[in-house]
């Protein structure tokens, strides 16, 4: 089995890919580790080649023990809801790991929410980590 985890370069990220790695090392699971930056169609390749850096530096820091760790970037226009979904529903995932951060009542109706999305679609559980 699998456990999935969506990074972004935030403290909420870090949280979520820390705890993701004492998850899969404690259940001896595979961790696929979705770089859920977002990058817009017309943007350059510069702002998803930092993100993937930062991502590779945070893991660098964490011991990893011989875990099986796969990295993906999430495709370019995609939203992260969707796009951790679909490597849970394709890896057969058990566990989704996301960070969690306060927003207001009128941020989350004006932009929605990926974690609401993931929660509530997800086809296995998830762990929500606050940062």
């Amino acid at each position: 089995m699998t456990i999935v985890v969506g990074y972004v370069p935030t403290k909420e990220g870090r949280a979520a890919l820390v705890r993701a790695v004492d998850e899969a090392r404690t259940r001896a699971r595979r961790l696929v580790v979705i770089n859920s930056t977002r990058t817009h169609r017309d943007t350059d390749e510069d702002a998803a080649r930092a993100a993937e850096a930062e991502m590779r530096a945070v893991l660098d820091e964490i011991p990893q023990d011989g875990l099986d760790v796969d990295v993906r970037q999430l495709e370019r226009g995609s939203e992260p809801a969707e796009g951790l979904i679909a490597v849970a529903e394709e890896t057969g995932a058990d566990l989704i790991v996301i960070g969690l951060r306060r927003r207001t009542p009128v941020g989350k109706l004006i932009l929605g929410s990926n974690a609401q999305r993931i929660l509530l679609d997800a086809p296995c559980a998830v762990l929500a980590v606050k940062g």
